[in-house]
Parts: C-alpha cells; structure tokens; sequence
C-alpha cells in the first residue's frame, strides 16, 4: 500500500522460500500460501501482472480444496486475476471469472463478511464490462454500489464510474463527477483519475487540457509503477492520438 512493490514481493518470496522446507511436514502450509498471494498481488499492484499470471494460476488450483472462510484467500486470487486478464485482452474471461467469483460468495456470506471481496470482484466486472463495450451495465454496477463503498473500493467504484460514462460519450457527466476517493489514495493509483479526465478532455475536444491532464497522469505513472504498467500504455495511446489534433 505504500507503494514498495518490489520490496513487498521480495519479502513475500523469502517467506515462500523459507517455508519450501517445512510445509510438507506441517500439512497445513497456510503461511506460504498467503506468501504466494501477496507476491502476486505486490507484482500486480506494479504493473507486472502477465509475469504472474501462470504463477497465480497455479495458486488458485492449490487452492481449490478449500471451503468457508478459507475459501477467501482464493477468492482474492481469482479476482487478481480477473485484472491481469482484462489487461491482456481477455475481457471475456475476466467477466466468466468475475461472475464465478460472485456465484462462491453468495454461498460463503452466510459463514463470514464478504462484503469488501464482493464489491472488488463487482468492480472487477465492471472493468471487464468496459473493455467488452457493455457500458450501460458497468454504469449500474457503479452507482448502485458506490454508496456502500469504503476506502480503496470507493476509487474503484469511481474510475468504474469515469470509464463507464465515457465510454458511452457522456464526457461532460463524466467530468461533472464529484471526485470520491478514499481519503488515502495508494501508489497503485498513480494516474488512474488523471487518465480518466484526459479520456474526457479529449472526447470533448479538449485536447490541450487532455494533453496536459494525460502528461501529468504519466509523470505520476513513472513516479510510482513499473515501465510495463498497462496504465502507462494506455497513456501513451491517448498521447497518441491527442498529438494528431
């Protein structure tokens, strides 16, 4: 969260490596488990997810077996996933995945509070929805949902937002938007809102402002995220098409 991805998966996999040993023996090997998870996670949150997807993959079959509240740390997995995927192109299968997130949940809520996974694998969707051009539907799943969110549900919940009301043209509304964030906006961040209002910008024929909305969005992208970053790209595409104008 506070930005040190590399040190963060670092960290992680010494904790994997330290446990090689002994989870074996101890049947239970819950602690590399969870190491594995936030190695994947710290690579994500960097911008490096194509790296670990065949890794989180993997996790995510160790970790079928489990059920309840257990079940959770594979429900995290799944819709870590669900992100990579969209980000590699495959929108159709982050949507199958997000869905069969949500369909598990429904049953493990009467066990545990789910309700923070919930509306990260909703907004998980939401996003697939959006790269499948399914607008309309990503919009719904934003506004009935943003009133219940907190912390860094309440960024996701609103770039789902932003994204959905440009991708069906309603640029101004996307940019009449009250700003909801969290009161703590994490590294992982870096750009995310500045991009949002570039798209908008630029839709309405404001290129100047979209540029420098866009510059700024990858100056803070460069800050914070690996070179790699799909953020970054997506950037570097809209400069693209601004510089014509």
């Amino acid at each position: 969260m506070a930005g040190s991805f590399e040190a963060a998966e670092a960290r992680a996999r010494a904790v994997v490596r330290a446990r090689e040993g002994v989870w074996r023996r101890d049947g239970w090997p819950w602690t590399r488990w969870q190491a594995r998870y936030y190695a994947a996670l710290a690579a994500v949150g960097h911008g490096r997810g194509a790296s670990v997807l065949a890794e989180l993959e993997s996790l995510i079959a160790e970790l079928e077996h489990l059920a309840g509240e257990d079940r959770l740390l594979q429900l995290r997995a799944r819709t870590i996933r669900t992100g990579v995927l969209i980000d590699e192109g495959r929108p159709a299968e982050a949507e199958a995945e997000a869905e069969a997130v949500l369909r598990v949940l429904t049953r493990t809520m009467y066990v545990t509070d789910v309700w923070e996974l919930e509306l990260d694998a909703l907004a998980a969707m939401g996003q697939a929805l959006c790269a499948l051009n399914r607008h309309e539907e990503a919009e719904t799943i934003a506004r009935a949902h943003l009133p219940r969110a907190d912390g860094y549900l309440v960024n996701d919940l609103h770039l789902l937002l932003l994204h959905s009301l440009s991708g069906q043209g309603r640029h101004e509304e996307a940019l009449a938007e009250p700003h909801r964030h969290s009161p703590e906006l994490f590294p992982s961040y870096a750009g995310a809102h500045e991009l949002a209002t570039a798209v908008a910008l630029h839709g309405l024929g404001r290129h100047e402002e979209a540029g420098d909305k866009a510059r700024r969005a990858l100056t803070a992208c460069e800050r914070h995220l690996h070179p790699s970053h799909p953020r970054a790209a997506a950037i570097r595409a809209l400069l693209a098409r601004i510089a014509p104008a």
